[in-house]
């Protein structure tokens, strides 16, 4: 694959988990701001503290997720800047037997944010492969594109 292919495509693909992660911090913020009182505060103390944790670690989890995506829309993907920029920070992880406790909404945005985070993190290190050189994917998508 030419390196202006690969860029574009890295650029989509930065722009569109760019617009994945506005789109659930929006559902997150109606969701633990509003509806999800409610389901809060009917849940017994613990897991009320449980919940108030996870929606922390949600809106920490997207807000590491759009830094990461803008610093590198900014910087553009093209430049050396990028091999200089912030890797993603490691968020503390949810425990799927906490998560099982709450409402169903905030399991799907916690389990939504913890994917959306594990795909900016395999991106960030396909970056950076890339920009050591060659990569196993890249090399796999000039196979596709050759056999098509």
């Amino acid at each position: 694959m030419q390196d202006e292919d690969r860029f574009g495509l890295t650029e989509r693909l930065v722009d569109s988990l760019h617009t994945e992660a506005m789109v659930l911090a929006d559902e997150a913020r109606a969701y633990f701001d509003e509806n999800g009182r409610a389901e809060r505060d009917a849940l017994p103390a613990r897991d009320r503290v449980l919940f108030s944790c996870e929606s922390l670690k949600v809106t920490t989890r997207l807000m590491h997720v759009v830094a990461w995506l803008l610093s590198r829309k900014v910087t553009g993907l093209r430049t050396q800047t990028t091999q200089a920029l912030r890797p993603l920070p490691d968020a503390i992880d949810s425990l799927p037997d906490d998560v099982d406790l709450l409402p169903a909404t905030a399991q799907h945005l916690i389990r939504a944010t913890c994917d959306l985070q594990e795909r900016v993190r395999r991106l960030e290190s396909e970056m950076a492969r890339g920009a050591e050189g060659g990569s196993p994917v890249r090399s796999m998508l000039g196979q596709l594109e050759r056999a098509l």
